[in-house]
């Protein structure tokens, strides 16, 4: 299925984008920016970007790293006590 019209982007290539930047390395934070490189390609319109973060939530392969999940957290609590 296409879902950046502008970019030609389908579906399989944003999963095999996450699949291979998740191999190159496990503790990457995949972004739809970071999606559109690994394509060679850059977003125009922004009008897939619903569908485009969408197509991304559904690959497994996505996840946060699991000793990362509590960065935010961390940074939340130095922000309200400095």
């Amino acid at each position: 299925m296409i879902v950046c019209h502008c970019q030609s982007i389908t579906d399989h290539d944003i999963h095999a984008a996450i699949d291979w930047m998740r191999a190159a390395d496990a503790e990457t934070l995949i972004t739809p920016g970071k999606i559109y490189h690994a394509l060679g390609k850059s977003p125009e319109c922004g009008g897939c970007m619903p569908l485009f973060l969408s197509t991304m939530r559904r690959n497994e392969k996505l996840e946060v790293p699991m000793h990362l999940r509590s960065l935010r957290k961390g940074a939340q609590r130095r922000t309200n006590t400095g």
